[in-house]
């Protein structure tokens, strides 16, 4: 019996943490995804200027990244539930990469051919990035038991965050130095480096050569669903009847989806208005945009951290899953909307102070991927998790838009503000009234599809 010990303690010792290898690369790929986004913002002001953009037309830019992004959210999906997550993954790094490389390139064309070159590559690119973030879910749902599952989810998500700590500085740098279409050529050289890297770390847990069994049976023994693409590649989920339906129809997810659309909202000006909003508003020059930008960033990146695992520790302590999640993204929303208070104020570190708890805020609350590997059903995680994407992004396509006409019109952010804290508000409604209990959803046989589906 001494030996069994023995040899057990061994076994445990030796458990490998592979999955947080996984999530750090996610992590990377994820900052670059979201840097890529960011060109555009920081570029804009010299950009604009250069190709003779007005505003408007610069939101209707903005908005054609999320055109794509939206309409290849759930062929994205399939892809990744038909063909795997590693394949799906590194073929969209790699075009996205290239896309951004070649908008570096625009200006070779006059007028409206620049234009319309820029949304193009811009289309192409949300065409490309479409099954990243389902791709992320997937792979949190196969390698986290559900007690790490929203710090892992949070660890990728934050790099939304840290891409803008890392790249607005860099960007702002080499827009002053090197000109507006330097930063095109970086990020997308870099993603293109980082798909090589990710080509070597990145598998899925029962085809890893460093995860051992030790591992992968804690993984499983916690929920992961290490099978996933075994089981996507036996089960594809155009065979299951009805079964988009059932994504599309369940109360659950159809308020997750409404809080997911109004959190990504609060995402999007961040990434696309708020280095203009400092400019235009605030008068400040690009270089210092670059930098201040950072801050508020600094404290998403750091709250979208804490929210993790403060909601793991409530899952542990509680053992209440509902709870557990909408918790920080109750308490997160509410921080968010302190960004109206700066319509109140003059001094540009009033300003960042507000902007800075909002991202805070956001950060906290920003759960919805966690929530996403909680519920998705295994044999359709890649087609749900393009399915939420989707809503959320939709808001990419409506409020840069709405908020570049808000600025048209009124010739400042006041009512923009007020606008994205509203949907801050809209999302605490969605989790606390329309969600309900967070529990994993399972497809019904085409016998039961009339029944009402479970959750």
């Amino acid at each position: 019996m001494s030996q069994v010990n023995s040899l057990e303690g061994v076994a445990y010792a030796k458990k490998t943490n592979i999955r947080w290898h996984i999530v750090i690369m996610l992590f990377i790929v994820t900052a670059v995804n979201v840097g890529d986004r960011t060109t555009l913002a920081i570029a804009g002001k010299d950009m604009s200027s250069a190709l003779g953009i007005d505003p408007g037309q610069m939101g209707w830019i903005f908005s054609a990244f999320a055109w794509a992004y939206c309409i290849a959210q759930i062929p994205g999906g399939w892809l990744l539930d038909r063909f795997g997550s590693k394949k799906i993954y590194l073929w969209s790094l790699s075009l996205w990469s290239i896309f951004t490389l070649l908008q570096g390139f625009v200006a070779v064309f006059d007028g409206y051919g620049a234009l319309i070159s820029l949304a193009v590559l811009l289309f192409f690119v949300g065409l490309a990035e479409a099954p990243s973030m389902p791709g992320n879910s997937r792979f949190i749902a196969a390698w986290f038991p559900s007690k790490e599952r929203a710090t892992a989810a949070a660890i990728f998500n934050s790099a939304q965050y840290f891409a803008t700590v890392i790249f607005a500085p860099i960007m702002g740098w080499l827009t002053m130095s090197m000109g507006w279409e330097s930063i095109f050529i970086f990020m997308g050289v870099l993603g293109l480096l980082v798909t090589l890297v990710a080509a070597k770390v990145i598998h899925n847990p029962l085809s890893h050569p460093k995860a051992n069994a030790a591992e992968i049976d804690y993984i499983r023994e916690g929920g992961a669903l290490v099978d996933m693409d075994q089981q996507g590649a036996k089960k594809a989920p155009a065979k299951k009847a009805g079964a988009l339906k059932q994504l599309m129809s369940n109360r659950m997810l159809l308020g997750i989806y409404l809080g997911q659309y109004c959190i990504t909202v609060i995402t999007y000006f961040f990434i696309t208005w708020f280095p203009l909003y400092l400019a235009m508003e605030r008068h400040l020059d690009i270089k210092t945009v670059g930098f201040i930008a950072a801050i508020p960033a600094i404290c998403g990146f750091l709250g979208g951290l804490l929210g993790g695992v403060l909601s793991d520790r409530i899952l542990k302590a509680t053992k209440s899953l509902s709870f557990a999640r909408k918790t920080p993204i109750v308490f997160g929303m509410l921080m968010s909307m302190m960004m109206i208070f700066c319509n109140y104020v003059d001094s540009i570190y009033m300003v960042v102070f507000f902007m800075a708890l909002a991202f805070l805020g956001k950060g906290i609350g920003a759960l919805g991927w966690a929530v996403m590997s909680d519920v998705a059903p295994k044999e359709m995680a890649g087609t749900a998790g393009g399915i939420f994407n989707l809503c959320g992004n939709i808001s990419g396509i409506v409020s840069p838009v709405v908020i570049g006409y808000i600025v048209k019109v009124t010739g400042h952010f006041e009512w923009a503000l007020v606008y994205v804290s509203l949907h801050a508000l809209i999302a605490i409604f969605s989790y606390l009234v329309i969600v309900g209990p967070i529990k994993r959803i399972e497809i019904k046989q085409a016998s039961a599809e009339s029944a009402e589906i479970a959750g």
